[in-house]
C-alpha cells in the first residue's frame, strides 16, 4: 500500500516565512543551505514548489535547523555562520535514524573527558545508571498509571523500581530495565489508533491498533509496522540528536556510555542520557493518539510493510525539537557534574559549566527568573468524520456533523421506542390514563362560569399563557413538558374548551 498521487509532500503552513518554535524544517530536493553577503539562505521544496528563506545575523530566532532526507547541499560557511548563532544542525531521515549532527562545541577538559571513560567500570557509573534509569521508571510508572489507567504494570514497574537501590552491577540495571520494558510496552499492546471515518477504507486492520513495540519486520522497534510505533522511531530520533548535542556542548564525547555497551555507529553516552526522557516522548505520543484521530495522509507503507511518516507529518513533529532539548539539559548537566566530582581539579576551577540550563548565569543573577519552558507544538483538532482541521472544542466539522447528528438522534428515537415498550413504562402510561380518565370524569361543565367559553380562552386567556413557563403549567395541571408546551402555545386547550380536561386550577390562575 504505497502513498497515492493525491497525497502532498508538503503541508501549505511550510511555506512560512520564519522557523516555528524556534525550528526551521527542511524538506525536498535540491536543498541549499548557504551564506551570501552575511545572510543565511535556505531554500527547500518538491518540483515547482520551492521555499527561499534568507536570515540575517539579528532576530532570526532560528535554534535548530532540521533537514529530513539527503539531498541536497550545505556549506561550510553555514555550518560556521548557525555555529556563530548557538544554532545546531540536524539532518534525519524518516524512518527514525538521526544521520548527522552539529551544533554549538565549546573546549572540553581532558579530565572530564578521561572520567568518563573509566565511569563503566568506577562507582560513579554505577551511580549515573541507577539514576538514569530510577528516572525512566518512574516516567514509565506514570504514564501506565495516569495516562493509560492501567494500574497493575504500574506497580509492577513500582516494585521494579523499589529493587533498583539494591543492584550493584551494571548488567543487573539492565536486566530490570528489560523486565520493565516487558511490563511497560505491554499495558500498550491493546491502545487503539483512531482515524477519521472516510479514511477507515484505506487503513489497514493492523494500523487501527498498537500492539507490541517489536517490528515483525526487524523483531525490534526498527522498521516500524504502524503507524504510532512510526511516530515514537521518529520522535526518538529527534530525542537523540539533543542528547548528541547537549553532550558536545558540554564537552562530553557522545559515544562514551555507561549503560549503553559499545557499538560501532552509535552513540551510547547519547542513547544512556535519553533513557530519563523517554516517557516524556510515549506521554506526547499517547496525549496524541487519545485526543486525536490520525490521518491516512500522514503516512505511506513501503513494499515490504514498513509504516513510514509522510513530509508534512515528520515537519509538524520535528517542530518538538526544542521540548526535547529543554528536557535533555538538566539532564546532561547532571551527568557532566556526577563526572566532575570524580576529577581531582583545582579549587578554583570551581564547578562544571551549565551551557544548557544556564543556572550558574541566574543564580549569579540578583532577582532573575527561572528558565522559561518553551511552547509545546499544539496538536490540531480534526474532524472524526473527515479528518479536516476544526476549531477546539469540536468534534466533527458543519459536514460530519449533520450525519452525526441524524445517526444520534436515530439510535436515541431506537432507544426511546424500546424503553416505551418496557413493562415499567407501560405501567406508568396505564396509571396516567386512569387518573386522566377519572379527571374526565368527575369534571362537570355546569360547574364552570357561563363567560368561559372558546372565544374568551382564545382572545384573553390564551395570549396570557404566554408568560407562563412551561415548567409552571406542568406542575399545575399534572401533564408531561411536552404537552405542557402544546398548551402553552395554542395547540391544545385544557378542559371542556379543547379537547382533554384536567383540573381547573391552571384557568383561575391565568386569569
Amino acid at each position: 500500500m504505497a502513498a497515492t498521487k493525491n497525497v502532498y509532500q508538503l503541508q501549505e503552513s511550510h511555506n512560512s516565512t520564519g522557523p516555528r518554535h524556534g525550528v526551521l524544517i527542511l524538506f525536498g530536493f535540491g536543498i541549499q543551505v548557504r551564506v551570501d553577503r552575511g545572510h543565511l539562505l535556505v531554500e527547500d521544496g518538491i518540483g515547482t514548489k520551492r521555499r527561499r528563506l534568507r536570515f540575517a545575523r539579528i532576530g532570526h530566532g532560528l535554534k535548530r535547523l532540521v533537514v529530513i532526507g539527503a539531498d541536497g547541499m550545505i556549506s561550510l560557511a553555514a555550518l560556521r555562520w548557525l555555529a556563530d548563532q548557538d544554532a545546531a544542525f540536524v539532518m534525519l531521515e524518516r524512518d527514525g535514524s538521526v544521520l548527522a549532527t552539529t551544533g554549538p562545541v565549546r573546549p572540553s577538559d581532558a579530565k572530564l573527558r578521561r572520567a568518563q571513560a573509566l565511569a563503566a567500570r568506577s562507582e560513579a557509573g554505577l551511580q549515573i545508571a541507577r539514576e538514569l534509569m530510577a528516572r525512566k521508571l518512574i516516567g514509565q510508572e506514570h504514564v501506565a498509571r495516569e495516562k493509560l489507567r492501567d494500574p497493575l504494570p504500574a506497580d509492577a514497574i513500582a516494585r521494579l523500581l523499589s529493587a533498583l537501590p539494591k543492584t550493584a552491577r551494571l548488567d543487573e540495571i539492565r536486566f530490570l530495565e528489560s523486565k520493565a520494558a516487558a511490563v511497560y510496552w505491554s499495558a500498550w499492546r491493546d491502545l487503539p489508533i483512531t482515524f477519521p471515518k472516510n479514511d477507515l477504507n484505506r487503513v489497514p486492520d493492523h494500523w487501527r491498533v498498537f500492539d507490541t513495540r517489536k517490528s515483525p519486520l526487524s523483531g525490534s522497534p526498527r522498521l516500524a509496522a504502524n503507524p504510532a510505533n512510526a511516530m515514537l522511531n521518529y520522535l526518538y530520533a529527534l530525542l537523540e540528536s539533543e542528547a548528541r548535542l547537549a553532550a558536545t556542548a558540554l564537552g562530553l564525547d557522545p559515544g562514551l556510555g555507561v549503560l549503553h555497551v559499545d557499538t560501532p555507529a552509535r552513540d551510547s553516552l547519547a542513547c544512556d542520557l535519553m533513557e530519563a526522557i523517554r516517557p516524556n516522548v510515549d506521554a506526547y505520543v499517547l496525549d496524541w493518539i487519545l485526543s486525536q484521530p490520525l490521518r491516512r495522509e500522514w503516512f505511506f507503507e513501503q513494499r515490504n510493510g514498513n509504516c513510514r511518516l509522510m513530509a508534512s507529518f515528520a515537519i509538524r513533529l520535528s517542530e518538538t525539537a526544542r521540548m526535547w532539548a529543554r528536557l535533555i539539559g538538566p539532564v546532561a548537566e547532571w551527568v557532566a557534574w556526577q563526572l566532575w566530582s570524580t576529577t581531582r581539579k583545582r579549587r578554583s576551577s570551581g564547578l562544571p559549566p551549565t551551557r544548557l540550563t544556564q543556572s550558574h548565569r541566574r543564580e549569579a543573577k540578583v532577582g532573575s527568573s527561572a528558565a522559561t519552558t518553551p511552547a509545546v507544538p499544539r496538536i490540531a483538532n480534526l474532524c472524526r468524520g473527515c479528518g479536516k482541521t476544526i476549531r477546539d472544542g469540536r468534534t466533527n466539522c458543519g459536514n460530519c456533523a449533520v450525519a452525526t447528528a441524524t445517526d444520534r438522534l436515530a439510535n436515541a428515537a431506537r432507544i426511546g421506542r424500546l424503553a416505551a415498550r418496557s413493562p415499567e413504562a407501560r405501567a406508568r402510561h396505564a396509571e396516567s390514563e386512569r387518573r386522566h380518565a377519572k379527571a374526565r370524569a368527575s369534571w362537570d361543565a355546569s360547574s364552570q362560569p357561563a363567560w368561559l367559553t372558546g372565544e374568551i380562552y382564545s382572545q384573553k386567556i390564551q395570549p396570557l399563557l404566554a408568560n407562563v413557563s412551561t415548567s409552571a403549567i406542568r406542575s399545575r395541571i399534572g401533564v408531561s413538558r411536552w404537552y405542557a408546551s402544546r398548551i402553552r402555545q395554542g395547540y391544545c386547550r385544557i378542559h371542556g374548551i379543547g379537547k382533554r380536561s384536567h383540573g381547573s386550577s391552571c384557568i383561575t390562575r391565568s386569569e
